[in-house]
């Protein structure tokens, strides 16, 4: 096994996940299975409890070095083939407190794998003044220095600056942080992110890591690299634009939505639209806030009404349900696409019970425990009197309850479709019948057919509900289906790619072996969606 740690200096925020991934990306076109790592220093018994708007003071688990080496050599491909490399970033700034013990770890850890097997990226920043428009190279020193005196030696540094290195500054970095030329690689700004992982090829990483972790590299063409540039001069030149409401609760920091941004972005580049994401706070939706900041209320409408399409992602917290339950009422009656996803499409559920069936009190247990009509129940496994660690986590099976289904096609007509879970409540099986006769359709329920996971409602050009998150299983090349299917509602082209037989890949079957390591031979047949204008 060989291991690259990714590090980061000066600020943070500087890139490390891009590096990271765009390592992972060039290694797995060289036929290497791969996996990756992503220790954060805020750390708890359930991290993903905590606001994204917060940070905590960390638990420090020990024996992370022997967590490392185990969890590195699980197989993340379908072909359960142990992973030959494994990508590890370590989240935070060389010199924060948070990172301490980690960066400890690691210095340890180094000796117990050998040198030939471990490797440091540390990417820093070169600032560029304005008043001087010089390229600074003291703060990546000091930070260099720093990783040293803490028994890291990096053997790439990755520079991030806003305009390309200068010579001059790559030898002085070379010079100063005791590393050849070559290993200082620079990742000036790009159009794309995704031209990232071009960026550090031609410039030599994989040949480096090649040689210094002595991995036997075949010097061939490689098909997912070519595919990967055609995806990013496409994205350079997109012209037509599509917008998207994102109605959530954490929407002053984009970051809090990530993977849903990526999930939306993907599936804009399939389809060779250029994406607008509005951000909404579900809180000025709601009538309240039309009597305290009228402004703030009529903006937010405005932001709604004006978008091709609705997103509600998920959540917890009765704090922005009701505004976004009125921006599904929206959705709904207008006609808009919408998907909802986890608590999203619980608070679908919930609309149509209280504005359809005419159930005034419906909601879900989580808001309202007393509600007359639980719509939404915590699950028998989920411990009301605890949050931490309760939740049905990781990938479950949803089967297809009828062929008739839009997000079934979407999947390539498949029976089923295993993606990732993250819920502590659920729609209640017992009212299922109530919604079916009024056209809100389950479509997608567990193996065992007791959890509903998908809905779909009749006579509307998309309103789609998902209990799992299709978001992280979206790939650059490989867009989620759900997400695909929201973009194309947005740009009045669904029905004609669903005619078409609107396919992902060429398989019968549809998986997410688009995270595979080996991908040459799907990457070579792999055909996004051509669409052309209605």
């Amino acid at each position: 096994m060989k291991y690259i740690l990714v590090t980061g200096g000066v600020i943070s925020g500087i890139g490390k996940g891009i590096i990271a991934s765009s390592v992972g990306t060039i290694l797995k076109s060289c036929g290497l299975h791969v996996t990756a790592i992503k220790i954060d220093p805020y750390i708890n018994i359930d991290a993903g409890t905590f606001s994204p708007y917060e940070h905590v003071v960390p638990h420090i688990t020990d024996a992370i070095q022997e967590w490392v080496v185990k969890q590195a050599k699980v197989p993340v491909d379908d072909d359960d083939v142990e992973p030959q490399v494994c990508v590890i970033e370590l989240g935070g700034t060389v010199g924060d407190i948070e990172s301490m013990p980690f960066i400890e770890a690691f210095r340890q850890f180094q000796f117990k794998v050998k040198r030939e097997n471990f490797c440091n990226i540390h990417v820093s920043l070169i600032p560029q003044p304005s008043a001087t428009g010089e390229q600074k190279t003291k703060p990546t020193q000091n930070s260099v220095r720093e990783l040293r005196g803490l028994g890291l030696s990096p053997d790439l540094i990755m520079c991030r600056c806003s305009t390309a290195l200068e010579n001059s500054v790559k030898e002085k970095i070379s010079m100063f942080c005791h590393v050849e030329p070559e290993q200082v690689i620079c990742v000036h700004d790009v159009s794309s992110i995704y031209r990232v992982p071009l960026l550090l090829e031609d410039q030599g990483v994989v040949s480096y890591l090649s040689r210094r972790l002595n991995m036997p590299i075949e010097t061939r063409p490689r098909r997912m690299l070519t595919k990967w540039k055609e995806m990013s001069d496409r994205s350079d030149r997109l012209l037509e634009h599509c917008s998207i409401a994102l109605v959530g609760k954490y929407t002053k920091f984009s970051d809090s939505y990530a993977s849903v941004i990526k999930a939306l972005e993907h599936s804009a580049l399939a389809i060779s639209h250029k994406l607008e994401v509005k951000y909404i706070d579900s809180a000025y939706l709601e009538p309240c806030t039309l009597q305290e900041e009228p402004v703030k209320y009529h903006e937010a409408w405005q932001k709604l009404c004006s978008s091709d399409g609705i997103l509600v992602p998920g959540g917890f917290g009765v704090r922005g349900t009701e505004g976004k339950i009125h921006a599904i009422n929206w959705a709904r009656k207008q006609k808009k696409p919408f998907l909802g996803v986890c608590l999203g499409m619980q608070l679908a559920v919930c609309e149509f019970a209280r504005n359809v069936l005419g159930w005034a009190d419906a909601n879900s247990t989580e808001f309202d425990p007393e509600s007359k009509y639980p719509v939404v129940i915590d699950m028998p496994e989920h411990n009301p009197g605890q949050m931490g660690g309760t939740m049905r986590l990781g990938k479950r099976r949803t089967i297809f309850k009828t062929s008739n289904s839009v997000l079934r096609k979407l999947y390539g007509d498949t029976e089923y479709v295993d993606e990732r879970h993250r819920h502590r409540f659920e729609v209640n099986p017992e009212l299922k019948s109530h919604f079916e006769e009024k056209g809100f359709r389950f479509v997608g329920q567990d193996v065992e057919g007791e959890r509903m996971e998908v809905i779909e409602l009749d006579d509307h050009p998309y309103f789609i509900g998902v209990q799992y998150h299709p978001e992280f299983t979206s790939r650059p090349i490989k867009p989620s289906p759900p997400y695909l299917g929201l973009l194309l509602a947005a740009a009045g082209k669904l029905q004609s790619c669903l005619q078409k037989g609107c396919r992902l890949s060429p398989r019968d079957t549809y998986s997410d072996r688009s995270g595979s390591s080996t991908p040459d031979s799907e990457i070579s047949e792999l055909k996004l969606p051509s669409i052309s204008s209605e």
